[in-house]
């Protein structure tokens, strides 16, 4: 079957010619199935996995129902946190400026004398955050009477911030006749309830309901102790050598650790706080896309609908809270049928959240080791990557006594498959990742001990000396009590 075009799913020549322009020619099938309803003019209350287009999929129906001759807010829409609005802000004027169109970003944190002000040029498209918008419309200054179409971006993570309440009488401001749009991942039991209250037949869309992350995600594991996260976290850098990648942490307080050890190891990196003023969110999220720094480390909140080019790899540091926090940490990458990997660092004692989300969630989420230098299935024989060294499942660990069954007994989680296995295959010699195979194998291939005359050192010694012993822990991360430790003489 033939895929549908832009053109004739109702999208008119100039945005056609306009998508071209930045390599979109096909819709996906959230656009597809929205586009048409929305320029009907029907409610739409649509779920659809993150990073499938649903941004266009109401953007292009809004631009092309506003008259820039009146010069009044005609459209609004509601994001969740300020990251979201300004990208929502950012591809409303790439396709809203050459007709005219002027769009304008109402967020919290930014200085609403201003904002005022700003409206007075009269914007026809406005994005914003429930609680600076609700504030403007209570001080008379954000006139609801003449919107005609209210979109709500990421409806359960909204009610999740701002409670459905606020959302409620933002809606509840425009006239009865106004459009009503719902967008999200996952529809909660607010969505449901409020679509319930002020839709009218809303025409509803699910596209594979059942499957709540892309397709063309892959979602492994690995699993080492608490004080071994920070080195496994390089090695997975190291390793799929991403250009940027994400590392979601669950705690704010140990953001500014893992991003200081991250720049200690020479992985530039930066932290984003869901508390930071606008502006020093906004310069961090436009050096990571500039490409200044490789790793952004921020909290759920902190990352919260960010779409961002070029990122192959998302890391949980901490697993997700629960699997609808996991749906939308993956969901930063694998966009818009990209491959992407979403890697979560966890305890033994942890491994039942990862069998709790796979299950939850219907896709196949992998154990892997690493072992000299390559990724590995945690049933998948390593003995010719040991190098002769014995080295366990994790570094510290001890020996590698047996497969996941003889060694914990718990069943390998092995559900309903989520994408390919490309991404796992480790990188060839000749690239950076490469480098960090062979220097993982060099450490671990015997070879003549320092203070020894060409011989192999004794079994159980530790080759090299105190102070190359030293030297290694201190560049892997360690704890602080590890650091600190006086390093004991050779032989000891």
């Amino acid at each position: 079957m033939n895929k549908a075009s832009f053109a004739a799913i109702g999208i008119q020549e100039d945005l056609v010619a306009r998508l071209s322009e930045f390599g979109i020619t096909d819709p996906s099938p959230v656009q597809e199935q929205t586009i048409p309803l929305l320029l009907e003019g029907r409610d739409v209350l649509a779920a659809s996995q993150t990073g499938t287009g649903k941004t266009l999929a109401y953007l292009l129906p809004l631009l092309q129902g506003i008259h820039p001759e009146q010069r009044v807010v005609q459209k609004l829409v509601l994001a969740p946190t300020q990251e979201l609005a300004m990208q929502i802000l950012r591809e409303a004027e790439r396709y809203g400026a050459e007709r005219g169109i002027k769009v304008m970003g109402l967020i919290g944190g930014a200085a609403i004398k201003r904002q005022i002000d700003k409206l007075r040029e009269h914007p026809q498209l406005v994005v914003g955050t429930p609680g600076r918008i609700r504030e403007l419309i209570g001080l008379r200054k954000l006139k609801m009477h003449e919107v005609t179409t209210i979109v709500i971006d990421e409806a359960d993570q909204m009610f999740q911030l701002s409670g459905a309440g606020e959302v409620a009488k933002i809606v509840s401001s425009a006239l009865r006749t106004r459009q009503l749009v719902m967008l999200s991942a996952t529809i909660g039991p607010e969505t449901k309830a409020l679509a319930s209250r002020e839709m009218k037949n809303p025409a509803e869309i699910g596209i594979d309901p059942g499957v709540m992350t892309a397709q063309s995600l892959e979602h492994h594991y690995v699993v080492t102790e608490e004080r071994g996260k920070i080195d496994m976290l390089r090695r997975v850098i190291r390793h799929y050598n991403p250009e940027r990648a994400i590392v979601f942490v669950n705690a704010t307080d140990d953001i500014a650790e893992v991003t200081a050890k991250l720049n200690h190891l020479g992985l530039t990196a930066a932290a984003l706080y869901g508390d930071a003023d606008k502006v020093t969110r906004s310069n961090v999220l436009s050096r990571f896309r500039d490409g200044r720094f490789r790793v952004l480390v921020a909290s759920d909140v902190a990352a919260r609908g960010l779409d961002i080019e070029k990122l192959t790899l998302v890391v949980s540091f901490d697993p997700a809270f629960d699997s609808e926090h996991y749906v939308h940490r993956a969901g930063r990458t694998g966009r818009m049928g990209r491959r992407g990997l979403s890697v979560t660092i966890v305890t033994e004692q942890q491994t039942f959240i990862m069998r709790k989300f796979a299950k939850e969630l219907d896709i196949r989420l992998e154990e892997k080791e690493m072992v000299g230098g390559k990724v590995l299935a945690a049933d998948e024989d390593r003995s010719e990557y040991r190098g002769g060294t014995g080295s366990g499942r994790r570094e510290g660990s001890g020996p590698r006594t047996g497969g996941p069954a003889a060694r914990s007994g718990k069943p390998q989680v092995r559900t309903a498959a989520a994408g390919g296995g490309a991404a796992a295959s480790a990188p060839p010699p000749g690239t950076a990742a490469g480098g960090e195979v062979r220097r993982e194998q060099q450490r671990r291939s015997p070879g003549p001990a320092a203070g020894t005359r060409g011989g192999a050192a004794p079994a159980g010694k530790a080759r090299g000396s105190s102070a190359e012993r030293e030297k290694n822990r201190k560049n892997k991360g360690a704890p602080k009590w590890l650091k600190d430790k006086t390093p004991r003489g050779d032989g000891q």
